[in-house]
């Protein structure tokens, strides 16, 4: 655990270090952080113990001495089994429980951070970056002086636009940060200061001028969402914002309503799409049939004699073909463009869809871990009889760096739908299932870690077949 917190640490350095928060403060971060390493901590822990526990006991003859006495290897293990049993429940509820409301108070610690204190959001001397924020912007600041480091020297700002395209520049004398904790909005007063934005005008020749507005400015008020400094959802919903902050009941009330709402969404601009093609007309009523049956003189219909677009156009004069191939270009153009910026936002709500399937499903497979790297390590343990932190650390490592990579590539697979979410959450799981039970096997039958000796005498025999067959 302690090896865990120092990487969490690291992660969250640029939040933590040099921003004037007390030790308090630091505190409460690391206590509410240690309750979202349990799925990365407990399995490597049982793995470790078990290879430790069992390595010690085949080290120093324990097994050779139960198996005189007539203890079998499973008998051995029955007790750890049961208590192994029990940790799995133990850890299906603190998933379920703890670790959702450990991931809410980290997020409402960090945001409550910037709106008290909303100067630790700024360094001095460096571009702070606010890219989060609904504004899109770089702060820099010479100094922050007075009470909480309100006050600020020599600010220098750098606005973006949705492109991402710098073309705004902001330089004031002074400024003052002013938040509220009942609000998501900390307002930055500029004093003093000169404001540049470089105009993009539509017409080429008024580009090659560059034009650019300059005014200067007594007081100039600039309002920063932080709400999304923490990088939440776009899809919020009260206080729990991510999947991560959901326990299993919630998490099944939301996939049900996130798909109904993603194929109401696929359905509707489907429909959309098609109207604007007009390739397939909208079916009309038995009212409206009766109704124009009756107002429209019946007249014979010709059957169409074109068989092809070729045909149609060759119909047609020079102007109207170049006409109509206009038309039918721009509306492709059209409906395309409206896909290809449908399609983001699509990928989105379903990225955010397969995370909650992904993250119930992990809740399960992280119970059933535990379980099965406890049969993967107790047999192993047995297998190679060394004991202490040499070989047995080195095996447990690698053993789980498989499992939690496994996860990790197919977590991300299953994100973006390219497999389907549980098998995303259980895949890791499900390749150490086969080298738990193979392990078992080898320990209870006394063989090796690697045994060849039955390979090699089932050469030899059919060798030895060969030879008697071509001998008679």
């Amino acid at each position: 655990m302690v090896i865990f917190i120092f990487q969490g640490i690291w992660l969250f350095i640029d939040d933590l270090a040099g921003k004037g928060l007390g030790m308090v403060i630091i505190g409460k971060f690391i206590f509410y952080f240690i309750p979202t390493l349990v799925d990365k901590v407990l399995p490597l822990t049982v793995l470790l113990s078990s290879i430790l526990t069992f390595g010690t006991f085949a080290e120093n003859y324990e097994f050779a001495a139960m198996k005189a006495s007539g203890i079998s290897l499973q008998r051995g293990m029955r007790s750890l089994i049961i208590f192994v049993l029990f940790l799995g429940v133990v850890t299906f509820f603190f998933a379920n429980n703890i670790i959702p409301k450990s991931e809410q108070k980290i997020f409402n610690l960090r945001r409550n951070i910037a709106k008290v204190k909303p100067a630790a959001a700024i360094t001095e001397g460096v571009f702070s970056d606010f890219e989060g924020t609904g504004e899109g912007m770089n702060i820099k600041v010479e100094r922050k002086y007075g009470e909480q480091d309100r006050f600020l020297d020599n600010v220098v700002i750098h606005k973006k636009t949705n492109q991402n395209v710098n073309n705004t520049v902001i330089k004031a004398k002074g400024g003052e940060l002013i938040s509220s904790e009942d609000s998501d909005i900390i307002q930055l007063v500029l004093k003093d200061g000169n404001y540049y934005e470089e105009l993009v005008p539509k017409d080429s020749k008024e580009k090659r001028k560059q034009p650019f507005a300059k005014a200067h400015f007594e007081t100039y008020t600039i309002n920063i969402d932080i709400s999304e400094l923490n990088n939440q959802d776009l899809e919020e919903d009260g206080n729990i914002t991510t999947d991560k902050m959901k326990n299993v009941g919630r998490l099944i009330k939301d996939i049900d309503s996130l798909g109904t709402n993603n194929l109401e969404k696929v359905e509707a601009f489907s429909k959309n799409i098609v109207n604007r093609m007009g390739a397939f007309p909208p079916k009309s009523t038995v009212g409206d049939t009766i109704q124009a049956a009756t107002q429209i003189p019946v007249t014979k219909i010709s059957k169409d004699s074109l068989n092809s677009v070729d045909e149609l156009l060759a119909s047609l004069q020079d102007w109207q073909q170049l006409q109509v191939v206009n038309n039918a270009k721009n509306s492709v153009s059209s409906v395309l463009t409206t896909v290809v910026s449908k399609k983001e936002e699509l990928q989105q709500r379903f990225k955010f869809y397969n995370s909650h399937i992904l993250s119930l499903h992990k809740k399960f497979a992280l119970a059933f871990s535990c379980i099965i790297l406890f049969f993967v390590g107790a047999p192993l343990g047995a297998i190679i009889r060394k004991g202490g932190l040499g070989l047995p650390m080195v095996i447990a490592i690698v053993l789980f760096l498989t499992y939690y990579f496994i996860g990790v590539f197919a977590g991300n697979y299953a994100k973006e739908g390219n497999i389907h979410p549980a098998i995303g959450a259980w895949l890791s799981t499900l390749i150490m299932l086969p080298l738990g039970v193979s392990l078992t096997k080898r320990a209870t039958a006394d063989r090796g870690l690697f045994g060849f000796g039955h390979i090699i005498d089932r050469i030899r025999s059919i060798f030895k077949r060969k030879r008697k067959d071509s001998e008679e």
